[in-house]
């Protein structure tokens, strides 16, 4: 018997997760699906993607990957369609996709702010604005927006990611206020140092790792299922009132 929650009122449920393919993002449609909900989700790593659809609808989860780029709106709108068509009108939205590519302040050109800025942030509103009609109808959602402590705790070396980052949780409490009438709640899910297989082979090392154990409150180290089991609790109805909120999932490190 599970440790963990179920929360019956994700059953059936139609989710939408961006980025769903590896890392936090495979942690969160494995427990979405896990819960009984109907998940779609999108990536740019099809091998992986398909992967994990296959083996999810195998074993009898109504789960569904479509490979899409957010950064190409028209084409993320069509596959958002794609799963209302097969699931029903998303309930709930995960904008998780983003990218934390390392970058020089003196180097960014034009170009590559736009760049930056079209993978951390501008599909999260987008997302929003596509799925945002069914959820009225329904007269209920939950929109839940990844954040990071990066911009709080001031990582360098990432100053466009970071101004995404700390913009996601304007956008949050903006279209809380928005959409909150039409009984959507709108969150922000702010992950701090999570061990997945990128970072550990990209950016975390003995030393680093040291660090981060030194900076938390918590012993032992982030996850991706921890940040996972935060995302079924706002999107469950178990936190029917709770909106505009930014929640750190990050062993007490950062000061939100």
């Amino acid at each position: 018997m599970s440790q963990f929650a179920t929360y019956p009122s994700l059953a059936g449920v139609p989710v939408i997760i961006s980025g769903g393919a590896s890392g936090i993002g495979e942690s969160m449609v494995r427990h979405f699906a896990g819960q009984g909900s109907k998940v779609g989700f999108v990536d740019i790593a099809d091998a992986a993607g398909e992967k994990l659809a296959a083996e999810l609808t195998s074993a009898g989860q109504a789960v569904r990957f479509a490979h899409c780029d957010v950064t190409d709106v028209a084409a993320y709108r069509a596959a958002i369609a794609g799963f209302a068509a097969v699931h029903g009108d998303a309930l709930v939205l995960v904008n998780n996709a983003a990218h934390d590519q390392r970058h020089d302040w003196r180097e960014v050109t034009p170009d590559y702010w736009d760049d930056r800025m079209a993978v951390n942030l501008k599909h999260a509103f987008f997302a929003m604005q596509a799925v945002a009609p069914g959820m009225i109808a329904a007269g209920r959602g939950s929109i839940i927006n990844l954040g990071s402590i990066s911009w709080m705790i001031m990582t360098p070396r990432i100053p466009l990611y970071e101004t995404a980052k700390a913009a996601i949780h304007g956008l949050t409490r903006s279209m809380a206020r928005e959409l909150g009438q039409s009984g959507i709640r709108v969150n922000s899910l702010v992950p701090g140092a999570v061990i997945t297989p990128r970072q550990m082979e990209l950016w975390l090392d003995e030393a680093s790792l040291k660090g981060i154990a030194a900076e938390q409150a918590l012993a032992g180290m982030v996850y991706p299922d921890d940040v996972s089991r935060m995302a079924l609790f706002l999107a469950a109805e178990d936190s029917a009132m709770i909106s505009a909120q930014q929640f750190l999932v990050d062993g007490g490190w950062a000061n939100g």
